[in-house]
């Protein structure tokens, strides 16, 4: 995983979202998720680009069962922007790095 992208955990995840003091995007996602693995190239390629702005961040669901049953997490992909500890917005799917750029500028 590339530097520009924090790895969430149900421990971490109150430190690293909640209390962060910029926007963070998280994408929920498993290993044996097509499209999820689809969508990481993706987000390494604009992590560099919205560094310093925006928080890069990805919760394997498998692995941290807690949080995305909180946050109603049923479909993978699904990415998430936080801001001020709170759920902005919601966005499902794969997508192309256009529209990524666009969802996290329409969402900071």
């Amino acid at each position: 995983m590339s530097n520009d992208i924090t790895n969430l955990t149900d421990a971490n995840f109150e430190d690293e979202v909640i209390n962060s003091d910029q926007p963070v995007l998280v994408d929920y996602w498993a290993e044996w998720c097509g499209p999820c693995k689809a969508l990481t190239p993706v987000l390494e390629e604009v992590a560099p680009e919205f560094a310093g702005k925006v928080k890069i961040a990805k919760m394997n669901i498998d692995d941290n069962p807690s949080t995305p049953v909180k946050y109603g997490i049923r479909s993978i992909p699904t990415l998430m922007m936080f801001k001020n500890g709170s759920v902005e917005n919601t966005k499902l799917g794969s997508m192309s790095k256009a529209e990524l750029s666009d969802f996290i500028n329409e969402n900071v």
